[in-house]
């Protein structure tokens, strides 16, 4: 045999064996991405707008942890979750006092009005916690989810919540990690914030409810709520 065809058989032999070596692409199921931002994992679920969403909760290392909560605005957990330990308002004589975040001048302290409706960066939990390039979603962004995605009540290591499939395979599992009101903890349902205030009562923001029979995509619920966050990026 000459030394040529030698030649010839032996990059055809590495051909194969490379082709062989490689692992073919598959279903993308939020539990190993192999793509992150700053440490954190996320899933490409083809959304139109490119939105790619975070593979567990905030303060959670796993995806069925259910990771920290926060009132709608605050960046840290806290025992207790009142209006009175709230950071932008106080419930008052039975008035709202809004200090923060306010479309109404009824529901504002002092009369305040700053028509701000999308939570600003220094208030978004997701990009305090996990830097740079994470958010909280909007609850347009929830909406993109919920009409693009087929969503399930199910379990995942013996705990309860909402996985939420794409048309490309991937999908993320929303751990029904419950809410505080108060001191008190409520179970059983999932209750995760977006970064849009609700204009018409904004002392309550939108967000992301589900439960064991239904999903409720826009559903509000009183800012000083301890409730769960899950993060969203965009390609770099």
């Amino acid at each position: 045999m000459n030394i040529s065809l030698k030649n010839m058989l032996t990059v055809i032999l590495m051909m194969v064996f490379a082709a062989g070596c490689n692992k073919p692409d598959g279903p993308n199921h939020g539990n190993d991405q192999g793509n992150e931002l700053n440490g954190h994992e996320y899933v490409d679920l083809g959304l139109p707008s490119g939105t790619l969403w975070a593979t567990c909760n905030i303060g959670a290392d796993t995806v069925e942890e259910f990771g920290d909560y926060f009132a709608w605005g605050e960046t840290e957990p806290k025992e207790l979750y009142d209006w009175k330990s709230y950071q932008y308002g106080r419930f008052i004589h039975e008035r709202y006092e809004l200090n923060k975040y306010c479309t109404d001048s009824a529901y504002g302290l002092n009369g305040l009005v700053d028509n701000l409706t999308i939570m600003e960066p220094d208030d978004d939990v997701a990009r305090v916690c996990w830097g740079e390039g994470w958010r909280m979603p909007t609850i347009g962004e929830w909406e993109e989810l919920f009409l693009n995605t087929t969503g399930v009540w199910t379990t995942l290591n013996d705990v309860k919540g909402w996985r939420c499939t794409a048309s490309n395979g991937n999908s993320i599992f929303l751990p029904a990690a419950g809410y505080w009101w108060d001191d008190a903890f409520n179970a059983d349902l999932g209750l995760y914030w977006s970064a849009s205030l609700n204009k018409e009562f904004p002392y309550r923001a939108w967000g992301f409810h589900f439960n064991c029979d239904s999903s409720h995509l826009c559903g509000s619920s009183d800012r000083n709520r301890g409730q769960t966050v899950r993060a969203v990026c965009c390609r770099q």
